[in-house]
Protein backbone atom coordinates (compact mmCIF):
# COMPACT_ATOMS: atom_id res chain seq x y z
CA UNK A 1 0.00 0.00 0.00
CA UNK A 2 1.21 3.32 -1.06
CA UNK A 3 -0.51 5.45 1.67
CA UNK A 4 1.92 8.62 0.10
CA UNK A 5 -0.01 8.19 -3.07
CA UNK A 6 -3.22 8.26 -1.10
CA UNK A 7 -2.66 11.44 0.41
CA UNK A 8 -1.16 13.33 -2.55
CA UNK A 9 -4.25 11.83 -4.37
CA UNK A 10 -6.84 12.21 -2.47
CA UNK A 11 -8.32 8.93 -2.49
CA UNK A 12 -6.93 5.22 -2.16
CA UNK A 13 -5.21 4.06 -5.13
CA UNK A 14 -4.88 0.27 -4.79
CA UNK A 15 -5.45 -1.49 -7.90
CA UNK A 16 -8.50 -4.06 -8.01
CA UNK A 17 -8.84 -6.94 -10.12
CA UNK A 18 -10.65 -7.17 -12.85
CA UNK A 19 -12.88 -9.69 -12.14
CA UNK A 20 -14.01 -8.62 -8.50
CA UNK A 21 -17.92 -7.38 -8.77
CA UNK A 22 -17.85 -4.00 -7.68
CA UNK A 23 -21.74 -3.88 -6.43
CA UNK A 24 -21.49 -7.48 -4.65
CA UNK A 25 -18.38 -6.61 -2.75
CA UNK A 26 -19.79 -3.45 -1.65
CA UNK A 27 -22.90 -4.90 -0.44
CA UNK A 28 -20.73 -7.35 1.44
CA UNK A 29 -18.33 -4.90 2.90
CA UNK A 30 -21.29 -2.89 4.34
CA UNK A 31 -22.63 -5.99 5.85
CA UNK A 32 -19.45 -6.52 7.65
CA UNK A 33 -18.44 -3.30 8.72
CA UNK A 34 -22.36 -2.19 9.46
CA UNK A 35 -21.89 0.78 7.25
CA UNK A 36 -24.30 2.60 5.75
CA UNK A 37 -24.51 4.49 2.31
CA UNK A 38 -25.68 8.14 1.35
CA UNK A 39 -25.62 9.19 -1.99
CA UNK A 40 -27.14 12.55 -3.48
CA UNK A 41 -29.19 12.95 -5.83
CA UNK A 42 -26.35 14.24 -7.85
CA UNK A 43 -24.44 11.00 -7.80
CA UNK A 44 -23.88 8.67 -10.89
CA UNK A 45 -26.64 6.39 -11.44
CA UNK A 46 -24.41 3.41 -10.10
CA UNK A 47 -23.89 5.35 -7.34
CA UNK A 48 -27.10 6.05 -6.78
CA UNK A 49 -28.02 2.60 -7.69
CA UNK A 50 -26.36 0.98 -4.46
CA UNK A 51 -26.49 3.71 -1.88
CA UNK A 52 -28.92 2.29 0.78
CA UNK A 53 -30.49 5.89 1.02
CA UNK A 54 -30.55 8.63 -1.80
CA UNK A 55 -32.11 12.15 -1.28
CA UNK A 56 -31.32 16.13 -1.06
CA UNK A 57 -28.71 17.66 1.21
CA UNK A 58 -31.92 18.18 4.06
CA UNK A 59 -32.55 14.03 4.05
CA UNK A 60 -29.53 13.14 4.14
CA UNK A 61 -28.76 15.25 6.93
CA UNK A 62 -32.28 13.62 8.70
CA UNK A 63 -30.76 10.12 7.85
CA UNK A 64 -27.12 10.56 9.39
CA UNK A 65 -28.46 12.01 12.45
CA UNK A 66 -30.70 8.31 13.30
CA UNK A 67 -28.45 5.56 11.49
CA UNK A 68 -27.68 2.96 14.21
CA UNK A 69 -24.44 2.73 11.39
CA UNK A 70 -20.69 2.09 12.86
CA UNK A 71 -19.74 4.17 9.26
CA UNK A 72 -21.21 6.34 6.69
CA UNK A 73 -20.06 6.11 3.77
CA UNK A 74 -21.25 10.37 2.32
CA UNK A 75 -21.13 9.96 -1.46
CA UNK A 76 -21.67 13.68 -2.19
CA UNK A 77 -19.40 16.50 -1.45
CA UNK A 78 -17.47 17.30 1.14
CA UNK A 79 -19.37 19.34 3.26
CA UNK A 80 -22.13 16.58 3.69
CA UNK A 81 -19.29 14.11 4.84
CA UNK A 82 -18.53 17.15 7.44
CA UNK A 83 -22.52 17.67 8.26
CA UNK A 84 -22.90 13.73 9.08
CA UNK A 85 -19.60 14.10 11.19
CA UNK A 86 -20.92 16.87 13.42
CA UNK A 87 -24.31 15.35 13.93
CA UNK A 88 -22.47 11.80 14.50
CA UNK A 89 -19.31 12.39 16.78
CA UNK A 90 -18.99 9.27 17.60
CA UNK A 91 -19.23 7.72 13.89
CA UNK A 92 -16.93 7.01 11.43
CA UNK A 93 -17.61 9.26 8.55
CA UNK A 94 -15.68 8.16 5.02
CA UNK A 95 -15.79 9.99 1.94
CA UNK A 96 -14.43 8.55 -1.49
CA UNK A 97 -12.43 10.92 -2.44
CA UNK A 98 -10.92 14.11 -0.94
CA UNK A 99 -11.06 16.34 -4.14
CA UNK A 100 -15.17 16.23 -3.71
CA UNK A 101 -15.41 20.12 -2.93
CA UNK A 102 -18.22 22.54 -3.57
CA UNK A 103 -17.94 25.70 -5.48
CA UNK A 104 -20.84 27.48 -3.71
CA UNK A 105 -19.01 26.54 -0.01
CA UNK A 106 -15.97 27.37 -1.79
CA UNK A 107 -17.18 30.81 -2.49
CA UNK A 108 -17.38 31.43 1.16
CA UNK A 109 -13.76 31.28 3.10
CA UNK A 110 -14.42 31.40 6.72
CA UNK A 111 -12.27 34.08 7.00
CA UNK A 112 -14.07 36.58 4.54
CA UNK A 113 -17.24 35.58 5.85
CA UNK A 114 -16.41 36.78 9.53
CA UNK A 115 -15.40 40.03 8.36
CA UNK A 116 -18.78 40.32 6.42
CA UNK A 117 -20.79 39.36 9.54
CA UNK A 118 -18.71 41.90 12.09
CA UNK A 119 -19.37 44.47 9.48
CA UNK A 120 -23.23 43.91 10.17
CA UNK A 121 -23.52 43.30 14.04
CA UNK A 122 -27.31 42.71 14.83
CA UNK A 123 -28.55 40.28 12.55
CA UNK A 124 -29.07 36.60 12.50
CA UNK A 125 -26.84 34.62 10.56
CA UNK A 126 -28.39 32.05 8.23
CA UNK A 127 -26.34 30.25 6.14
CA UNK A 128 -27.25 27.05 3.36
CA UNK A 129 -25.74 23.93 4.47
CA UNK A 130 -23.72 23.95 1.11
CA UNK A 131 -20.71 26.01 3.48
CA UNK A 132 -17.88 24.74 5.16
CA UNK A 133 -18.21 23.53 8.63
CA UNK A 134 -16.39 26.91 9.57
CA UNK A 135 -19.00 29.00 8.36
CA UNK A 136 -21.44 26.92 10.17
CA UNK A 137 -19.88 27.55 13.26
CA UNK A 138 -20.60 31.20 12.51
CA UNK A 139 -24.42 30.80 12.10
CA UNK A 140 -27.08 31.14 13.62
CA UNK A 141 -29.37 28.56 11.66
CA UNK A 142 -28.49 26.61 8.77
CA UNK A 143 -30.67 26.09 6.02
CA UNK A 144 -31.83 24.13 3.10
CA UNK A 145 -33.57 24.88 -0.49
CA UNK A 146 -36.10 22.30 1.29
CA UNK A 147 -36.98 24.58 3.91
CA UNK A 148 -34.96 27.88 3.55
CA UNK A 149 -38.02 30.14 2.70
CA UNK A 150 -39.94 28.28 5.65
CA UNK A 151 -37.49 28.81 8.12
CA UNK A 152 -37.05 32.42 7.09
CA UNK A 153 -40.24 33.05 7.74
CA UNK A 154 -40.08 31.56 11.02
CA UNK A 155 -38.18 34.92 11.88
CA UNK A 156 -40.10 37.69 13.23
CA UNK A 157 -40.49 40.01 9.89
CA UNK A 158 -38.79 42.71 11.43
CA UNK A 159 -35.47 40.48 11.96
CA UNK A 160 -31.59 41.57 10.38
CA UNK A 161 -31.00 38.89 7.90
CA UNK A 162 -27.88 37.67 7.04
CA UNK A 163 -27.77 35.01 4.31
CA UNK A 164 -25.14 33.60 2.63
CA UNK A 165 -23.37 32.19 0.68
CA UNK A 166 -25.82 31.63 -2.54
CA UNK A 167 -27.37 34.63 -4.00
CA UNK A 168 -29.49 33.59 -6.41
CA UNK A 169 -31.36 31.10 -3.45
CA UNK A 170 -31.04 34.33 -1.44
CA UNK A 171 -32.66 36.68 -3.60
CA UNK A 172 -35.13 34.16 -4.61
CA UNK A 173 -36.34 33.81 -1.00
CA UNK A 174 -36.75 37.51 -0.80
CA UNK A 175 -38.81 37.68 -3.64
CA UNK A 176 -41.30 35.00 -2.23
CA UNK A 177 -40.78 36.59 1.46
CA UNK A 178 -40.76 39.84 1.02
CA UNK A 179 -37.58 40.00 3.26
CA UNK A 180 -34.69 42.39 2.57
CA UNK A 181 -31.83 39.72 3.95
CA UNK A 182 -28.23 40.85 3.40
CA UNK A 183 -26.50 38.66 0.73
CA UNK A 184 -23.11 36.72 0.99
CA UNK A 185 -22.05 37.04 -2.82
CA UNK A 186 -21.89 33.32 -4.10
CA UNK A 187 -22.76 30.72 -6.22
CA UNK A 188 -22.67 27.55 -7.94
CA UNK A 189 -21.09 26.84 -10.86
CA UNK A 190 -23.72 24.40 -12.01
CA UNK A 191 -27.03 26.37 -11.31
CA UNK A 192 -25.41 29.79 -12.54
CA UNK A 193 -24.29 28.01 -16.29
CA UNK A 194 -27.88 26.80 -17.35
CA UNK A 195 -28.51 28.26 -20.84
CA UNK A 196 -32.39 30.57 -20.80
CA UNK A 197 -31.83 30.84 -24.55
CA UNK A 198 -31.33 27.15 -25.12
CA UNK A 199 -34.34 26.48 -22.61
CA UNK A 200 -36.39 29.05 -24.61
CA UNK A 201 -35.62 26.80 -27.76
CA UNK A 202 -36.40 23.59 -25.99
CA UNK A 203 -39.83 24.70 -24.92
CA UNK A 204 -40.63 25.18 -28.69
CA UNK A 205 -39.86 21.21 -29.32
CA UNK A 206 -41.98 20.69 -26.18
CA UNK A 207 -44.49 23.24 -25.78
CA UNK A 208 -46.60 21.46 -23.20
CA UNK A 209 -43.31 20.39 -21.14
CA UNK A 210 -43.33 22.08 -17.92
CA UNK A 211 -39.98 23.79 -16.39
CA UNK A 212 -38.42 22.39 -13.44
CA UNK A 213 -35.72 25.09 -12.07
CA UNK A 214 -33.71 24.79 -8.79
CA UNK A 215 -33.39 28.00 -6.54
CA UNK A 216 -29.74 28.16 -6.64
CA UNK A 217 -30.32 28.77 -10.95
CA UNK A 218 -30.62 32.87 -11.72
CA UNK A 219 -33.71 34.89 -11.00
CA UNK A 220 -34.78 35.07 -14.52
CA UNK A 221 -34.37 31.19 -15.11
CA UNK A 222 -36.65 31.14 -12.36
CA UNK A 223 -39.42 33.61 -13.02
CA UNK A 224 -39.28 31.00 -16.16
CA UNK A 225 -40.00 28.06 -14.48
CA UNK A 226 -43.48 26.09 -13.89
CA UNK A 227 -42.14 24.92 -10.72
CA UNK A 228 -39.06 26.27 -8.23
CA UNK A 229 -37.88 24.06 -5.91
CA UNK A 230 -35.18 21.87 -3.96
CA UNK A 231 -33.86 18.25 -5.89
CA UNK A 232 -36.87 16.83 -3.76
CA UNK A 233 -39.25 19.37 -4.60
CA UNK A 234 -39.12 18.63 -7.92
CA UNK A 235 -38.94 14.81 -8.12
CA UNK A 236 -42.29 15.49 -5.90
CA UNK A 237 -43.55 18.30 -7.95
CA UNK A 238 -43.15 15.81 -10.88
CA UNK A 239 -44.81 12.39 -9.76
CA UNK A 240 -47.82 14.48 -9.17
CA UNK A 241 -48.33 15.95 -12.35
CA UNK A 242 -50.35 14.86 -15.04
CA UNK A 243 -47.49 16.13 -17.74
CA UNK A 244 -45.75 13.64 -19.82
CA UNK A 245 -42.46 16.32 -21.03
CA UNK A 246 -40.20 17.64 -18.25
CA UNK A 247 -37.29 20.25 -18.87
CA UNK A 248 -35.24 19.84 -15.46
CA UNK A 249 -32.78 22.67 -14.70
CA UNK A 250 -30.81 21.63 -11.91
CA UNK A 251 -27.52 19.19 -11.83
CA UNK A 252 -28.40 15.84 -14.37
CA UNK A 253 -27.91 13.49 -11.49
CA UNK A 254 -31.67 13.75 -10.38
CA UNK A 255 -33.19 12.54 -14.10
CA UNK A 256 -31.90 8.83 -12.45
CA UNK A 257 -34.57 9.55 -9.60
CA UNK A 258 -37.08 10.97 -11.80
CA UNK A 259 -37.07 8.32 -14.30
CA UNK A 260 -37.01 5.50 -11.66
CA UNK A 261 -40.08 7.45 -10.12
CA UNK A 262 -42.10 8.10 -13.56
CA UNK A 263 -40.75 5.77 -16.36
CA UNK A 264 -43.46 6.82 -18.43
CA UNK A 265 -42.42 10.49 -18.39
CA UNK A 266 -39.89 12.61 -20.08
CA UNK A 267 -37.35 14.51 -18.51
CA UNK A 268 -34.87 16.38 -20.48
CA UNK A 269 -32.32 17.84 -19.22
CA UNK A 270 -31.48 21.42 -19.51
CA UNK A 271 -28.40 22.51 -21.42
CA UNK A 272 -25.93 24.56 -20.01
CA UNK A 273 -23.69 27.91 -21.78
CA UNK A 274 -21.54 25.38 -23.03
CA UNK A 275 -22.29 24.74 -26.48
CA UNK A 276 -20.41 20.75 -25.99
CA UNK A 277 -22.54 19.88 -23.27
CA UNK A 278 -26.22 18.36 -23.63
CA UNK A 279 -26.68 18.45 -20.39
CA UNK A 280 -24.81 20.11 -16.82
CA UNK A 281 -23.50 17.83 -13.94
CA UNK A 282 -21.19 18.91 -11.13
CA UNK A 283 -17.40 17.70 -11.75
CA UNK A 284 -17.32 17.60 -7.57
CA UNK A 285 -20.27 15.31 -7.67
CA UNK A 286 -19.02 12.59 -10.30
CA UNK A 287 -15.21 12.15 -8.91
CA UNK A 288 -16.88 9.51 -6.51
CA UNK A 289 -17.07 6.24 -8.31
CA UNK A 290 -18.02 2.53 -7.70
CA UNK A 291 -13.99 1.77 -7.23
CA UNK A 292 -13.04 4.47 -5.25
CA UNK A 293 -16.77 3.79 -2.80
CA UNK A 294 -14.91 0.11 -2.97
CA UNK A 295 -11.78 1.03 -1.79
CA UNK A 296 -12.85 4.01 1.01
CA UNK A 297 -14.84 1.16 2.29
CA UNK A 298 -11.98 -1.50 2.46
CA UNK A 299 -9.28 0.67 3.46
CA UNK A 300 -11.95 2.81 5.74
CA UNK A 301 -9.92 5.74 4.17
CA UNK A 302 -10.57 8.70 3.71
CA UNK A 303 -12.42 9.63 6.62
CA UNK A 304 -13.78 13.08 7.60
CA UNK A 305 -12.78 15.00 10.71
CA UNK A 306 -14.19 18.07 11.49
CA UNK A 307 -12.14 20.04 14.71
CA UNK A 308 -13.75 19.62 17.73
CA UNK A 309 -14.31 23.55 18.83
CA UNK A 310 -15.68 24.09 15.10
CA UNK A 311 -17.96 21.04 15.39
CA UNK A 312 -18.98 21.92 19.06
CA UNK A 313 -20.34 25.46 17.34
CA UNK A 314 -21.48 24.47 14.18
CA UNK A 315 -23.98 21.36 15.48
CA UNK A 316 -26.33 24.21 17.32
CA UNK A 317 -27.49 25.71 13.84
CA UNK A 318 -27.29 22.23 12.33
CA UNK A 319 -29.92 20.77 15.11
CA UNK A 320 -31.94 23.95 14.95
CA UNK A 321 -32.56 23.45 11.59
CA UNK A 322 -33.64 19.64 12.36
CA UNK A 323 -35.66 20.84 15.02
CA UNK A 324 -37.21 23.28 13.03
CA UNK A 325 -37.96 21.39 10.23
CA UNK A 326 -39.54 18.21 12.41
CA UNK A 327 -41.73 21.06 13.59
CA UNK A 328 -42.96 21.86 10.14
CA UNK A 329 -43.62 18.80 8.81
CA UNK A 330 -40.61 18.73 6.43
Amino acid sequence: MNKEEWLKRGYVTEPIPQSVDLKAEIKKLCKEKNAVILGHFYQSDEIQEIADFIGDSLALAQWAAKTDADIIVMCGVYFMGETAKILCPDKKVLIPDLNTGCSLADSCPAEEFTKFVNAHPGHTVVSYVNTSAAVKALTDVVVTSTNAKQIVESLPKDEKIIFGPDRNLGNYINSITGRNMLLWNGACHVHEKFSIEKIIELKKQYPEAQILVHPECKGALAKMADKVGSTAGLLKFAMASDKKDFIVATESGILYEMKKQCPEKNFIPAPPEDSTCACNECNFMRLNTLEKLYNTLKYEWPEVQVEKAVAEKAILPIQKMLDISKTLGL
